[in-house]
């Protein structure tokens, strides 16, 4: 059985990227490590950070923004809400939105939620490949989008389709080389078919 417990980005520079995630809000729930692996474009992932309402969304963008992140998608009033997507110092991709239009009360630097989402090539088969070590489905909408029950870990494992996320992050699908990301988990070590290394997780 294995159980999603952890994210470690791998970076160029781990004291810069600490920085950074901690200014932005997401120091809690990544890790960081150095890695010069390569990588080129499109890496195949996002984190995805729900937050409560609008004023919220801009306060996450402008800390960012502040701490050296790039704008790939300025935030804006959508059919789903409000959001905008973020490009980190270290090349990860953030999303950051509500699924409201209107606040509801005084801005804060408040994450409610966060995802990492695998961007796949077929998300039936992550998900048969997921199910079979072991993981639980909480949510499915066929090839478009699964969510896993992740009870132990502060970040939620969801599956997209490649084209789709990438899409989604306003960024092309193209991309070779090292996705720079490791998940822990408290399984032996594997790889998925899309190329996501799983670890055992460090205690």
């Amino acid at each position: 059985m294995t159980s999603f417990t952890s994210v470690t980005l791998e970076v160029p520079d781990p004291t810069a990227a600490d920085a950074f995630y901690n200014a932005f809000g997401l120091g809690p729930y990544v890790n960081v490590r150095a890695s010069d692996a390569p990588t080129t474009g499109f890496r195949g992932f996002a984190l995805s950070l729900v937050a409560s309402q609008p004023g919220n969304v801009d306060a996450l963008i402008g800390a960012a923004l502040d701490a050296g992140a790039t704008t790939l998608k300025p935030a804006t009033k959508g059919f789903w809400g409000y959001g905008g997507v973020v490009c980190a110092p270290d090349g990860t991709i953030c999303k950051i939105a509500s699924s409201t239009k209107k606040d509801t009360g005084p801005a804060a630097r408040h994450i409610d939620q966060v995802a990492l989402l695998l961007g796949v090539a077929d998300v039936k088969a992550s998900k048969r490949f997921y199910v079979e070590r072991g993981l639980a489905v909480a949510k499915s909408f066929g090839g478009k989008y699964v969510e896993f029950d992740t009870p132990a870990s502060a970040v939620t494992l969801a599956l997209y389709p490649r084209r789709a996320l990438a899409k989604d992050s306003g960024v092309s699908q193209e991309g070779i080389g090292s996705h720079r990301i490791v998940i822990g988990s408290d399984a032996r070590p594997f790889t998925d078919p899309d190329g996501f290394v799983w670890e055992v997780a460090s205690v």
